[in-house]
This record gives C-alpha cells, structure tokens and sequence, in this order.
C-alpha cells in the first residue's frame, strides 16, 4: 500500500449499530447507552469536519484520555485484554493498550492513513513496565509523535525519553525496534482476537 493511502473499512465509531448499544447496555449497565451516543455524536460531527491532523491528533488523544484507567485484571477478569473502542466506551474504562486501539481506529475513520498510525509497545522507563502509545508519522522517516493516555498533550519521540520502543504495528505491518518490518499483525494473538470481536460488533 502507497504511503498515504487511507483504508478504514474497520472500527468505524459512527457505524456502531442501535442493536450493539443496546447489547452493551444490557452487559454494562443503562449509562453504556449516554455514553456510546456521545461517543458516536463526536465522532460524526469530527467526520464532517476533521481538520488538519495535527490539531485532531491533540483532540482525539485528549477525548479518550477522559476514559477511566481500568487495569484488565480488574476490568476484564483476564491478565491482558484488547477491548474494542466499543466496549471501552461502553464499559467506561481502559488500559493502556485499549486507549491505543481506540485512537487508532478513530483516527483511521477521520480518513488518517494507517501508514501513518503504528500502535506502539514501548517499555516505560518511569513506570518500569510495558506499556502501548500511538506513534503517528506525518512522512515515511519523519520522528514519530507520541499519543498516551499518560499524557494529554502530543509529542515528539525525541522528547519522550520515558519510553523505550521495543515493536510496532498496524493492519499491515508489525515492524520491530533494530530490525525493521518482519510480518503481519494477524501473527499477534490478541490482535486476531480484537478482529473477532470487532467483526462481530460490525455484523450484530
């Protein structure tokens, strides 16, 4: 795929269906269904006037920020969970790698390209764990800017020596830190499990 080019067909937040609100509102309880709205309002109306992605990078970094950290143990019963945008809204909590994956695919539907977009696993010097960002490239070997729900403003990699990136990826690639491109994302478990599931929120 040319550098540039968009692909959305998955993830869209404004497709999300009556049906699966209705579904997430039984499994999270009645306030799933104001928040879903919401979340389905913004992102239509930025649609219809996205702006330059600059701006949008700080907007969309800073609105899903607002959702509460919610550790997957505690959260989902299970030690490392990819929750789709829908059930991150729904269920009103996060961790780093759902905040990831919510940026990136609200970004891919506001017609960002994914050769722009690489969901990042870093090793968090401060934290001193692994830890997921959204690394986006305005060019093929521009430095990345750094999307985290540690932080609200967006910057620079130079400027974010807290994190020591250690692999990569997107729909396309997964790229590994010294070594470059060496696969497909679909050769990650929890990634072929988060398609599952969005697939499944796509058809219900």
């Amino acid at each position: 795929m040319a550098f540039g080019q968009p692909r959305t067909e998955r993830g869209y937040t404004t497709s999300v269906s009556p049906r699966l609100v209705e579904v997430y509102s039984r499994r999270f309880g009645p306030e799933a269904r104001a928040r879903l709205e919401a979340w389905k309002r913004d992102a239509a109306e930025r649609k219809r006037a996205p702006g330059v992605e600059g701006a949008l990078l700080l907007d969309v970094n800073r609105l899903l920020n607002r959702v509460p950290f919610v550790d997957d143990a505690v959260h989902w019963g299970e030690e490392d969970y990819w929750a789709t945008p829908a059930e991150s809204i729904g269920s009103n909590g996060a961790d780093c790698e759902d905040f990831s994956i919510a940026k990136y695919f609200l970004l891919k539907e506001l017609g960002v390209p994914i050769a722009r977009l690489r969901l990042t696993y870093v090793k968090s010097l401060k934290l001193n764990q692994p830890h997921m960002v959204l690394a986006y490239y305005a060019s093929p070997n521009a430095e990345p800017l750094v999307l985290d729900n540690l932080e609200d403003t967006v910057r620079p990699a130079s400027q974010r020596r807290d994190l020591l990136p250690v692999y990569s990826f997107n729909d396309e690639e997964v790229w590994v830190e010294m070594r470059g491109r060496v696969g497909s994302p679909q050769q990650l478990r929890n990634w072929r499990a988060l398609m599952e599931r969005l697939d499944w929120e796509r058809r219900t």
